[in-house]
């Protein structure tokens, strides 16, 4: 099956252009839709959202029909419980230097959330406190997930990528040399290039 909608999921700084120039160069009929996080970036607050349950409803909402959910970061916990909430309804995803819902200090990776707290006060705090757990659940997802990682991200280092790679049934692991942890948006021009390639993979039916 295909997507008739491709949904865009920013980080943790809601930036609404990042995933822009790789869905430009993006080939596909299905419409694309870039999302915002309210309170985060450009989007303005909404009191109706107060955790990252409400960003799950909000992108939940979003997918009425078959879809591929495309996230940075944190916007890639984001999509990993909303496809875990609706699998019938994502045909693909595709997870840029996330953590994917585990604890991935063991992992190298660098604590980001006191430098976000220091350098974006205004951004909600709540996303900072989110520590669930959704390595138990990760096999449960069997639709083709493309893993996308810089292997000079300190904030994701490929060590996770990794570790997502062996809990997930059909993920594949693409590592960019000399990469940080914006790498969708850098190399906008490879990621789109694979992200095609990844939308045009068959969907398992079974196994």
């Amino acid at each position: 099956m295909m997507p008739s909608k491709l949904l865009f999921l920013p980080g943790a700084l809601g930036r609404m252009d990042f995933w822009l120039p790789a869905a430009d160069l993006l080939c596909h009929p299905a419409q694309k839709l870039h999302m915002g996080w309210p309170g985060f970036g450009p989007t303005p607050a909404d009191p109706g959202v107060n955790g990252i349950d409400d960003l799950v409803a909000m992108v939940v909402d979003e997918m009425d029909g078959p879809c591929a959910l495309i996230a940075q970061s944190m916007g890639g916990v984001v999509a990993i419980r909303a496809a875990l909430a609706r699998p019938e309804h994502v045909t693909h995803l595709v997870l840029a230097a996330t953590s994917g819902g585990m604890d991935i200090a063991s992992l190298g990776a660098q604590d980001w959330r006191e430098m976000v707290r220091k350098d974006f006060p205004a951004l909600p705090d709540w996303f900072l406190n989110d520590h669930a757990d959704l390595t138990p659940q990760l096999s449960a997802l069997r639709m083709p997930v493309l893993l996308l990682w810089g292997d000079a991200d300190p904030i994701s280092p490929v060590a996770v990528g990794e570790q997502l790679a062996r809990h997930l049934p059909h993920a594949s692991l693409q590592v960019f040399n000399g990469a940080d942890h914006d790498l969708a948006y850098t190399h906008a021009a490879a990621v789109a290039a694979l992200i095609a390639r990844h939308l045009n993979a068959p969907v398992p039916t079974s196994g």
